[in-house]
C-alpha cells in the first residue's frame, strides 16, 4: 500500500525544516550500495529531537546500515556524549564509519561489528553505562532479544525507540508466515507484559510506505 501523497508531504515538510546538509546527502549517496532501508529525512529529524529532548548523553543503535540515523543522533550528542552503533555486516560499517568521519563524527559515534546479540552480551559483561536511547533497526525477529537487552542496559528515564512495527499492516496477521512481521507481533505482546516500562505504537505513513515504530519509557531495568 503506498499513496504518493504521503511522499509530497514528506518532500513538502522536509523542504521547509531541513536545510542543506552535505553531510547528509553524502551518506545517503555513498549508501545507495546498500539495501534501501535506511529512516527517512523526516524520521532521522524525529531522532535527533528526541535524543535532544530527553539530553542523551550516551546511545545505542542496533542497526547502523550506512550510518545516516547514527550521523541524525550523534549529532544531538553533548560534548563528551557518545553513540555506539551494532552492525552485522563489515561492508556496511565501512560505509557507515566513512559517512561518519565525513559528518565530523568519528571522535562520538563508534561503529561495532558483529552478530548484535553476542555485541550486547558484551556490553552486558563490561557493565557498560547506561544508555540514556537505544534505537533499534535491525533484523525483526530477533526484536523481543535486542528490546530485552536493551532494556537491561537502561536506566529509569531512557528511552527505547523501535522501528518498523507495523510492517504495512502485517503486524495483525496472524498466519503472517514472516518471521519478522511474527518477531515484531512478539515485540508488541512482550511490550504489553513488560510492567519495567510504559509503551506505545505509533503508525506512520510517508516515503517509506505505511509502516510505524514502537515507544518504550523505561521504568525500571
Amino acid at each position: 500500500m503506498h499513496d504518493d501523497r504521503w511522499d509530497a508531504v514528506d518532500a513538502y515538510t522536509t523542504g521547509l525544516l531541513q536545510p542543506a546538509d552535505p553531510a547528509l546527502e553524502a551518506a545517503l549517496k555513498d549508501s545507495a550500495v546498500l539495501p534501501n532501508i535506511a529512516v527517512s529525512a523526516p524520521q532521522g529529524q524525529f531522532l535527533h529531537l528526541l535524543a535532544r529532548t530527553i539530553s542523551a548523553r550516551r546511545i545505542l543503535e542496533i542497526g547502523t546500515l550506512g550510518g545516516y540515523s547514527a550521523i541524525w543522533m550523534g549529532r544531538a550528542l553533548p560534548e563528551g556524549g557518545r553513540l555506539i552503533s551494532l552492525e552485522l555486516d563489515e561492508r556496511r560499517a565501512e560505509v557507515a564509519r566513512r559517512n561518519i568521519a565525513r559528518a565530523g563524527l568519528d571522535g562520538n559515534v563508534e561503529v561495532r561489528v558483529g552478530p548484535a546479540l553476542d555485541s550486547l552480551a558484551q556490553l552486558r559483561a563490561d557493565q557498560a553505562e547506561a544508555f540514556d536511547l537505544v534505537f533499534i533497526d535491525a533484523d525483526k525477529r530477533n526484536a523481543p532479544e535486542y528490546f530485552s537487552n536493551a532494556v537491561d542496559l537502561s536506566h529509569p528515564g531512557s528511552l527505547i525507540v523501535v522501528d518498523n512495527v507495523v510492517r504495512q499492516g502485517k503486524l495483525i496477521e496472524t498466519q503472517s508466515n514472516d518471521p519478522d512481521t511474527d518477531g515484531m507481533r512478539r515485540l508488541i505482546e512482550q511490550m504489553g507484559a513488560d510492567r519495567r516500562i510504559t509503551p506505545a505504537v505509533i503508525q506512520t505513513v510517508g516515503v517509506k510506505g505505511w509502516d510505524g515504530f514502537a515507544l518504550a519509557l523505561v521504568l525500571e531495568s
